[in-house]
């Protein structure tokens, strides 16, 4: 890979993981090909490794790369052709008071409040749920591209946190918590178009919202946001989603 910055060469290399239980569809096993070393990855060559299918998890940057599945689809949105369904308008004239702050990496214990009683929650069969301090900022604070975070609040009451990367076509959703005995307000429906209208703002074409796996319940919300692109034998084409 080359850095468009320096114009040098980016020497990547990629080993694949072994076998795991897979975190998406129950009783599949999965792996994954990893990008290292994490120090030669800036913001740059991040863009380009998530346009070939990478996500990252803090330093982790991985892409599916299972042995007999391909269940994982990298998924993202052509902002400039997005228009909001009647439903999604709904949401953005009923949080429009939403107060928005785009912030550097950092920690506060209010976040981490927040977190973890987003992951009790939503993911208490997991041992994401008892993550400590540390655990969060490895997950949440730790990386080498350009991330920010997002703070929303209502009445100046935390209600939702986002991790975003920068890059070079877009940004890239990377985690979002939100508090979980406000589920009426849409705040994740309400996160992904205040996203794409970042995008948008930015003159940055794409929204990259991770991976579709029609099989993942968990998923089905990105079936929502039209029309939508996923990266298919090497090029992204068009896609339409069922929820």
């Amino acid at each position: 890979m080359t850095d468009r910055e320096t114009g040098q060469a980016v020497a990547i290399q990629f080993y694949a993981t072994a076998p795991y239980a897979c975190s998406y569809l129950a009783g599949k096993r999965a792996r994954s090909q990893v990008a290292v070393p994490t120090e030669a990855i800036n913001s740059e060559v991040y863009s380009q490794l998530v346009r070939q299918g990478f996500r990252r998890s803090g330093f982790y940057i991985y892409r599916p790369y299972c042995d007999a599945c391909q269940a994982c689809l990298p998924l993202r949105i052509p902002v400039a052709a997005f228009r909001a369904n009647r439903t999604q308008r709904k949401v953005m004239r009923r949080l429009s008071a939403m107060e928005i702050s785009v912030q550097p990496l950092h920690f506060n214990a209010e976040h981490y409040a927040l977190y973890c009683s987003y992951q009790r929650a939503r993911h208490a069969e997991g041992g994401v749920a008892e993550d400590d301090q540390q655990q969060y900022a490895e997950f949440i604070l730790k990386s080498k591209v350009d991330s920010r975070l997002v703070e929303f609040r209502l009445a100046g009451e935390l209600k939702m946190l986002s991790l975003i990367d920068c890059l070079a076509d877009g940004i890239s959703a990377v985690y979002t918590f939100y508090d979980p005995q406000d589920q009426r307000s849409s705040l994740g429906v309400f996160n992904v178009l205040w996203q794409i209208e970042l995008a948008r703002q930015c003159d940055l074409p794409y929204l990259y919202l991770g991976y579709w796996i029609a099989e993942c319940r968990k998923m089905s919300y990105k079936a929502s946001y039209q029309p939508l692109q996923i990266l298919q034998g090497g090029s992204w084409v068009d896609f339409t989603a069922t929820a």
